[in-house]
Order: structure tokens, then C-alpha cells, then sequence
């Protein structure tokens, strides 16, 4: 029996269970986070570690009396073992149940229904891993981390709701090195194609031979940018940090406060949804509420829909749309223009590329104004040729202004940026998100 059937087995059993112990007022709901990763690292093109990590993770949030306990713990997939285990944690939540305040917008338990979806993907077998990626890599200073493995989130509840989500996927995050320079490259999917991985690194290594350039040291101001789509990911990053909670926007900490109040408006070539269809996250949260396969977020410049979570909708008296609780994005993308990639250095002119941004924070929230700095492959453009690479920059932009007046175009090509984080496991979602080109990006240092 696979990994994933396995867990799927225990994981019915054991909550099954639980739920099968609540007492007269009680309400229950289980999520389950479970992996079978490889890891494997490497350095200077060599496998420097190579591991594998099996883990599943319950959280139990336990409803008595008006209030709330939420704790998590570890199972084994063993099921008397984790049985044992469920008692103890269960009866902990009781006793912290005894103890906390009452929870004025608690959202009662409801049958949201059921879904079950399991994604088969096609990845490297564990002796195939280290030529498959080394081989195309030869003569570079390679370093990375390659994750791969069924992901699997699960949920259940004691008014019936029964939620499944596993998919096999993997992701080789890396970078190309030549001294202190260095290029940034990721390859992600659940379907591993070798051409396609090899064609990845070509472009990196493309890119690292053009850092080899004398480096060119620009002088603060604004300068026409074109924002590669790894840039512009990291850009939509900070749409995750509470711009688009509409408890965020009632509490005065959303940075599209001022686009939902109609002060400002973003360019009609800027569209950004949730979109579930592509695969990169479970569609129900964690209260088990599914939803929408594709919502609408900002259409041609005007938002359309904040991130609702139920919570939210009976505090505030609105109608909610499924969001989790924290109402960020799980599913992000952000849609296409017209601009062709063979076009794109003739529209730039003379410019910027910058193919990565790092160290984003907001200078100025409700301005929508952010700060952060180049990274890796950022090029010099004259005349529509790439001349130099470029002294790190420090640039201060306002959303409003980048994805407003100052947005020139959109690629017609969109590029899927996998989540990379393995802190304390490895997590669904990711966003897809196309080029742009802006006029007058600004920078301080």
C-alpha cells in the first residue's frame, strides 16, 4: 500500500475516532497535514546530503461551551498508537475549553460536504535523481534543494464533512554560481520532463555567462523596468500580507484600502484571481469550507473581492467567500497580456531587466508602497540588447503606481512559481504569474 493510501486509511480511522469521543455539546474539526519527501541537496554540482522525511500532522479544533481550543500533533500511521495519542491531545482540549474566555464570533460547525481528489504525478525514482540532474549541470557551480513526494491535506469534521487533497510533486529550487555571482533558476510540477528541466538550465547558464560583464552602477531614479516573472512573483508576494483581508481593510492595516474606496485604480491591463484549477492547493480551508474554483480578485484594474473568511462575515455582517482564516491568497494568478517574449527587450529599449527581487516589506501600507532590493540576474538594457549586469539597487515603488499609470504591458506567457518552503514541512501552493513592463520604477540606492 502506497504512502498515500496508507495515510488516507489512518487518517479516517483516527478521526473517525475522535469524533466518535465527543461528549454532549462538543464540535470537532480535524485537518491533516501529511509528506513522504526526498531530499536532496547539492553543492558545486554534487549531492551533498540526500534524506527522506515521512511525517503527519493533526490539528484538532474542539468547540465546548462558546469556545475554542485549537492543538496539534504528530501521528504515525499506526492507528492504535495514534488512537492513544488522540485520547491524550483530546483531553487537553477539554481542559483548555474549562479555561478560555468565551469566543463572541466562533463560527459554529456545518456539513460543507465532501471532496476527493488525488493528483498521480510522474517523478524521478530515487536512482534516477542525482544523474538526471547533474548531467545537464556539468561545469557549473550548482547548488540547490530538490523536494519531491506525495503532499497531502485532509479534513473532517463532527456535522460530516469529509475533504481530501493529495498530489505528487516535486521542485528542484537552485542557483548557477561564478564567484559571487549567481543566477536563480526553479524547475516544479508534478510531471518531470528532462528536456523541459534541461532547457531551464540552459537559460540559467545564458544568463550566468552575461553576469560575467563588467558591472554597471546606476545612480538613484526612475528607470523603464521590465519585471520577469520570477520578479514579479515576489512582487505579488506582498498580497499575501493582509492587502486583500477584508479584516485587514476594516481594521485600517489593508494596503488596497484606497483601490477599494476608489481613491486610486490600478491599470485596466491588471487582472489577478484565485484560480484552485490550476492545482496547487486544496480548495477547501481549515474549516473544511470549500471554495470557489476561480474567484475574482482585481478585474482590469478595480477590485472586485476582498479574501472573506466566515469568521469575518459574522463579525462584520458580510457575505464571506471561503477564505482561511488568515484571508490571503492560496491559489494566485495573476492574468496575461499581449507582450510576446521575443518582444520584450525591443519594448524595453533601454532599461532595466530584473529577473529576481528580494527583501520586499512595506515602506508605506496604506499607500500600497513597498520597498526591496534587485537580485541575481539584473541586466542593463540599451537598444534592446542586454549590455551589463548591475550593482544591487535598493528601489522604493508604490503598487499603485507600478500595476497603475505606470504599467506599459503584460507578457502573453505566464510561468507557475511552486511554493519552495520546507519550514517544518513542505506546503502547498504557489502562484502563476506573467512579465511586466513599467515605466519609471523607481529606485533610492
Amino acid at each position: 500500500m502506497s504512502f498515500t493510501e496508507s495515510t488516507k486509511k489512518a487518517f479516517n480511522e483516527v478521526a473517525d475516532y475522535i469524533l466518535a469521543q465527543l461528549q454532549s455539546g462538543e464540535e470537532a474539526n480535524i485537518n491533516l497535514h501529511a509528506e513522504d519527501t526526498t531530499f536532496v541537496r547539492f553543492n558545486n554540482n554534487k549531492v551533498r546530503q540526500s534524506t527522506a522525511v515521512e511525517q503527519r500532522s493533526l490539528s484538532l479544533h474542539l468547540q465546548k461551551n462558546n469556545r475554542s481550543a485549537n492543538l496539534s500533533f504528530s501521528i504515525t500511521g499506526q492507528v492504535a498508537e495514534d488512537k492513544k495519542r488522540a485520547d491524550q491531545w483530546l483531553a487537553v482540549a477539554r481542559k483548555e475549553c474549562d479555561l478560555l474566555p468565551e469566543d463572541p464570533y466562533q463560527v459554529p460547525m456545518q456539513n460543507n460536504g465532501t471532496s476527493d481528489k488525488t493528483v498521480k504525478g510522474h517523478l524521478l525514482s530515487d536512482i534516477d535523481v542525482f544523474k538526471m540532474i547533474t548531467e545537464p549541470a556539468n561545469g557549473s557551480d550548482m547548488a540547490g534543494l530538490y523536494c519531491a513526494g506525495p503532499l497531502i491535506s485532509a479534513n473532517k469534521n463532527s456535522k460530516g464533512q469529509s475533504h481530501w487533497f493529495a498530489n505528487e510533486s516535486f521542485f528542484m529550487d537552485y542557483s548557477l554560481y561564478m564567484g559571487e555571482k549567481a543566477v536563480k533558476g526553479v524547475y516544479a510540477g508534478t510531471e518531470w520532463n528532462q528536456d523541459e528541466f534541461s532547457a531551464n538550465l540552459a537559460q540559467s547558464k545564458n544568463q550566468l555567462a552575461l553576469m560575467d560583464r563588467p558591472k554597471k552602477t546606476l545612480t538613484p531614479g526612475a528607470y523603464k523596468t521590465y519585471l520577469a516573472p520570477g520578479a514579479v512573483a515576489e512582487l505579488a508576494s506582498m498580497f499575501y500580507w493582509g492587502a486583500l483581508s477584508y479584516a485587514g481593510y476594516k481594521q485600517g492595516a489593508s494596503a488596497m484600502t484606497k483601490l477599494a474606496d476608489k481613491e486610486k485604480s490600478l491599470s485596466p491591463l491588471f487582472s489577478m484571481r484565485e484560480n484552485f484549477a490550476m492545482g496547487l492547493s486544496q480548495p477547501f480551508n481549515s474549516l473544511g469550507e470549500l471554495a470557489a474554483e476561480k474567484l475574482e480578485i482585481i478585474t482590469k484594474g478595480e477590485l472586485k473581492n476582498f479574501m472573506i473568511s466566515t469568521r469575518s462575515a459574522k463579525e462584520y455582517g458580510v457575505t464571506g467567500n471561503n477564505a482561511d482564516l488568515y484571508e490571503g491568497p492560496r491559489a494566485l494568478e495573476i492574468m496575461p497580456g499581449t507582450l510576446r517574449k521575443e518582444e520584450i527587450l525591443k519594448e524595453l529599449g533601454t532599461g532595466l531587466y530584473l529577473s529576481n527581487l528580494h527583501y520586499l516589506n512595506w515602506s508605506d501600507r496604506m499607500n500600497g508602497r513597498i520597498t526591496g532590493m534587485t537580485r541575481y540576474a539584473c541586466f542593463w538594457v540599451e537598444n534592446g540588447e542586454i549590455v551589463a549586469p548591475i550593482a544591487d539597487l535598493r528601489f522604493d515603488e508604490s503598487l499603485y503606481d507600478c500595476l497603475g499609470g505606470n504599467l506599459l504591458a503584460v507578457t502573453d506567457f505566464q510561468e507557475i512559481e511552486p511554493s519552495t518552503s520546507t519550514y517544518e514541512s513542505r506546503s502547498f501552493g504557489g502562484k502563476k504569474v506573467p512579465g511586466m513592463l513599467i515605466k519609471d520604477f523607481k529606485f533610492t540606492l
